[in-house]
């Protein structure tokens, strides 16, 4: 079970800063709602590998069945090694950047509101918001907590979801 929980986590991880890397060079101010939309889809297709690992330990170490706990807690494992690699990319990402993505992201943000005519007492205290923010995400634990609060329920949900399947044997069943 570690092997497969360090395979799939693995490759995983390695998806996932892959297309971090990658949506931070396309995207380098968050880019808004794309950019989250962008970032939770590479988030998606990294952790897929929770149910290609859940199916691979399911079908040559249980034999083709395993039960609903098991295969959540299997795909949780997955989920968590993934996760760790998110979160070390970030910190290297952010300490190669000299930490200057939440005043990108900021000012991003702020042309983004003025550009859509959001009004001046809006934009004045959802800056203020954010000037109080950057002070908590300059912490490294309150900024690592909020990277893995990224990844987390995403890996929560896909775990659910591919031990909710897998437990029936019938459901892609191992080609004998």
């Amino acid at each position: 079970m570690l092997r497969i929980i360090a395979v799939y986590g693995v490759i995983a991880g390695i998806i996932v800063v892959i297309g971090t890397y990658a949506g931070m060079a396309a995207v380098p101010d968050g880019g808004g709602y794309f950019g989250m939309a962008v970032g939770y889809l590479t988030m998606l297709v990294a952790l897929s590998m929770v149910f290609v690992g859940v199916r691979q330990y399911r079908d040559t170490a249980n034999g083709g069945v395993i039960r609903f706990l098991p295969a959540f807690g299997l795909g949780l494992a997955i989920s968590l090694v993934a996760a760790a690699f998110y979160v070390v990319s970030w910190e290297e990402y952010s300490y190669y950047t000299n930490y200057s993505f939440m005043d990108k992201y900021v000012g991003g943000t702020l042309r983004r509101m003025q550009a859509d005519g959001e009004p001046a007492a809006k934009i004045a205290k959802f800056a203020a918001e954010m000037e109080a923010f950057k002070v908590q995400y300059a912490k490294p634990l309150f900024r690592m907590a909020m990277t893995l609060s990224e990844i987390v329920p995403v890996g929560l949900l896909v775990s659910l979801v591919s031990a909710a399947i897998l437990r029936n044997p019938r459901a892609l069943p191992a080609k004998i």
